[in-house]
């Protein structure tokens, strides 16, 4: 078999977009393309790889042949991934339709990527934050044994999508033309500010976004027993989440040890020389694939603690670029294909 057919739900949009050029920068075997989004969107065209292609109203009759389809967000999956797992394709969806799901595995390759061998149809990307956290700490997990979780996130507007990029920029003009500005996309200005909400509140008194780690973490870790606390804030920053990450380990695990684990951990690169002001932040770590490491020390509130800080680019990292990392374990395990004969 020289190539796969793929097709892309919500091609038209940030991720999708971003889908296409992590395609072809990882030359993923696509022998056919096939791209849709919603009715807006049909007859409009996309240029990728040196041709042009069209793209099409997405319905339950789009994916005859198709071996994956990659889902780019939103609620599309719920209405046309069961269609798509019957007509034979992979489903790799990249919304939080269905992470929850006992049925569906959660994966990330670098962490777990043996949970690709009992999917039903359907694969869940995990979400953003997660994603980044979980590559940089299951090498310590797997060391030590992480027991508890504490983390604060400083994420980028385009989290947010189109609408949050638009707004920091339009405000930051505003703000600096001395006129008023008016809240759109996030309930407060976000230029110059900070805004510790993401998501809707929940009965715990936490937001899902943070939730989200908690839940996605225990599955993706298969470990319900281990502890996470998460503060999500939404930063002024274009591109590229930040985390700042204390651990709990079950046995002692020294900043030394941990720099020499994560240096020789996949997809992982420690930048951490803090007195010449070396660390990891968005400005040096957008637009790549890795997750940024640094700041590793010893913590001063747990016996056996480490604090770290964590940058990753979250439209790649923590999208795009690790659904077609699924795409290609799938192709390693075998897995693809199918409905090819």
């Amino acid at each position: 078999m020289t190539g796969y057919h793929v097709a892309i739900v919500g091609a038209t949009g940030a991720v999708g977009h971003e889908l296409l050029k992590i395609l072809a920068e990882r030359n993923f075997p696509v022998e056919r393309l096939t791209l849709l989004a919603s009715e807006r969107s049909e007859g409009k065209t996309i240029q990728w790889q040196g041709r042009e292609y069209q793209v099409h109203q997405t319905t339950e009759h789009s994916f005859a042949g198709v071996d994956i389809a990659l889902f780019a967000g939103g609620s599309a999956a719920l209405t046309y991934g069961p269609p798509a797992v019957k007509a034979g394709a992979v489903v790799i969806d990249n919304s939080s339709n269905f992470r929850y799901d006992p049925q569906v595995p959660l994966v990330v390759p670098e962490v777990n990527p043996e949970d690709v061998r009992w999917h039903k149809g359907i694969i869940a990307n995990p979400n953003c934050s997660t994603i980044q956290m979980v590559v940089a700490l299951k090498p310590l997990h797997d060391a030590a044994k992480i027991k508890k979780i504490i983390v604060s996130t400083y994420q980028a507007v385009s989290g947010a999508g189109l609408p949050g990029l638009r707004e920091l920029q339009t405000q930051t003009e505003q703000i600096c033309r001395g006129e008023q500005v008016t809240p759109s996309a996030f309930p407060y200005q976000i230029a110059f500010n900070v805004i510790p909400n993401i998501d809707v509140l929940l009965d715990n008194g936490y937001y899902k976004e943070e939730m989200k780690m908690v839940w996605e973490t225990r599955k993706m870790f298969h470990d319900e027993d281990i502890k996470v606390s998460a503060t999500a804030v939404r930063v002024p920053v274009y591109r590229s989440h930040s985390e700042a990450i204390t651990i709990e380990t079950e046995r002692p695990l020294s900043p030394e040890q941990a720099r020499e684990i994560l240096s020789a951990a996949e997809n992982v690169v420690v930048v951490d020389d803090p007195a010449n002001k070396k660390y990891p932040m968005p400005l040096y770590c957008s637009d790549t694939d890795q997750v940024y490491v640094g700041r590793i020390r010893k913590d001063l509130v747990f016996d056996n603690g480490l604090s770290l800080w964590v940058v990753a680019d979250q439209i790649r990292k923590g999208a795009a670029t690790n659904a077609v990392q699924i795409a290609e374990l799938l192709v390693r395990e075998n897995m693809l294909g199918a409905n090819r004969g």
